[in-house]
């Protein structure tokens, strides 16, 4: 490993960074009057046990370490941090025969596999993880998990942490819904690794930070007008689903979009024009639902689907818009529609944009067996289809057509309510009209859409959030991205 400026380091001194590091963000949470037990391997994740057992031993904690000895053999790391365990910390040998030997603890430390676990555990690794998840005590994986496999589906025992510290970036199997149970809250501690090494390193998968994300923000000239800030139709609403046409109208153009043009059943009419006043109106011949595509040479990007419903009579106006050509977004009605009619995927314009839920992903691309699989039919639906698809929830997954993935850091379980999807939907159809690339779109469009969200979140509580709050704080994002 190197160090920020390219100097090697001594494996044992970047593991007492992370040794560091992890302490830094215990005692800032846990105070000295809970008493610790950390449970230790013999690999390099348990000499990380060791470290956190002196250094905590050193901010006056009662610390205890039990070592569980398996056939992993011992690494000169581990055998380093042991000659520098302190007297006064009580280490013994892991007995899986004794009961409750936790029961004087009040947080256990789990410093037994690091990432480097290859099969399920066994033997007596197996009862350490067992007797640790039984004990009802608070836990704090290093790391990851002991059992959890960082990029693959997880068998077996696997330790259930509250918390897990991990060093630099998070391990993928975090950001799956299967693995909550595992991992906890999970937590990034810095250990000072180069920035360069980890940004050159070969990868496929992506995490999103402001950082990233705010080199792709455009920013207007003195010059600008509303003609070359993008022109977008949206193609949405129906018979008591007026309200998805209205929130993705709004989230446009709060996004930026400099003209917008919706398309809707004449139900709608009075409804936007009295609740969306800035967005011009297109009207559909039938009166309940959308049965044609309008002209669409004047708009530089589509958006469609927000509570356009699935009558049968709105596929012409969904095949008439494929032909078009344009930069499109697919959502909502508008994919459900592709799950019944599959062979339409065939006819997508290259460079869409499809945002599903997990329902709407598995009518389009099946059903899975656990989320790794999930994760390979989302690259393989992109590949296949050329478009970026977004499967929408939390750590929202972004994958490209040339086999990337990026993983969303915003957003917060609030915004799990009606509507949210379509603020989505009106956001990315305005960058696309912008002249975003659409991989750019996507990234941009995601994370503001998550850091709005989080700002509402944190005015107006997680348990009340509303759709239309995520459009009111767009500004606010916007101001908080170019601030990071």
């Amino acid at each position: 490993m190197h160090t920020p400026s390219s100097i090697p380091i001594d494996s044992i001194d970047l593991m007492e960074r992370a040794c560091l590091a992890f302490v830094q963000w215990f005692v800032e949470r846990f105070d000295a009057s809970q008493k610790v037990g950390i449970i230790c391997g013999t690999g390099n994740n348990g000499g990380d046990g060791l470290g956190i057992a002196r250094l905590l031993n050193d901010w006056g904690y009662l610390v205890k370490v039990w070592i569980v000895r398996g056939p992993v053999k011992e690494t000169d790391d581990f055998r380093a941090n042991f000659t520098r365990i302190p007297g006064k910390v009580t280490v013994i040998d892991f007995v899986s025969s004794q009961e409750d030997i936790f029961s004087d603890r009040h947080i256990l430390i789990d410093a037994i596999f690091g990432s480097g676990l290859s099969r399920p555990a066994e033997g007596i690794y197996a009862q350490a993880f067992q007797m640790i998840n039984a004990s009802g005590k608070k836990c704090v994986a290093v790391d990851i998990p002991s059992g959890l496999f960082g990029d693959r589906h997880s068998e077996g025992n696997v330790i259930h942490a509250d918390f897990t510290v991990s060093f630099e970036l998070p391990k993928l199997a975090f950001l799956f819904p299967e693995n909550h149970r595992y991992v906890g809250s999970w937590h990034i501690v810095d250990i000072g690794l180069s920035k360069t090494f980890i940004k050159e390193a070969s990868a496929t998968h992506y995490y999103l930070t402001g950082k990233s994300v705010r080199k792709i923000l455009k920013h207007r000239l003195t010059f600008d007008h509303k003609g070359n800030n993008g022109r977008a139709l949206l193609m949405a609403g129906s018979y008591g689903k007026m309200g998805a046409a209205v929130l993705a109208s709004r989230a446009a153009l709060r996004a930026g979009i400099g003209l917008l043009t919706v398309h809707i059943p004449k139900v709608g009419y009075s409804i936007i024009q009295s609740t969306v006043p800035e967005a011009m109106t297109s009207v559909d011949p039938e009166e309940a639902m959308l049965t044609t595509c309008p002209p669409t040479d004047s708009f530089d990007a589509i958006g469609i689907g927000p509570g356009i419903g699935q009558d049968e009579r709105t596929l012409p106006a969904l095949k008439d818009l494929f032909l078009a050509g344009k930069p499109l977004v697919i959502d909502a009605d508008a994919l459900n529609i592709l799950g019944s009619h599959r062979e339409l995927l065939n006819n997508l314009p290259e460079g869409c944009i499809l945002t599903p839920h997990p329902r709407e992903f598995e009518r389009i691309a099946g059903t899975w067996k656990n989320d790794f699989d999930r994760l390979e039919k989302l690259v393989t639906l992109s590949r296949e289809t050329r478009c970026v698809v977004i499967l929408k929830g939390a750590y929202t997954s972004i994958a490209t057509p040339t086999g990337e993935v990026f993983f969303n850091s915003t957003g917060n379980p609030g915004m799990a309510t009606g509507g949210s999807g379509d603020v989505l939907t009106g956001i990315l159809t305005s960058f696309l009209a912008q002249k975003y690339s659409v991989e750019c779109a996507a990234i941009l469009g995601v994370y503001l859409h998550g850091l709005a969200g989080d700002l509402a979140a944190r005015d107006k509580s997680m348990n009340s959030l509303i759709a239309s709050d995520i459009i009111e704080f767009l500004p606010s994002a916007f101001k908080d991205l170019v601030r990071e």
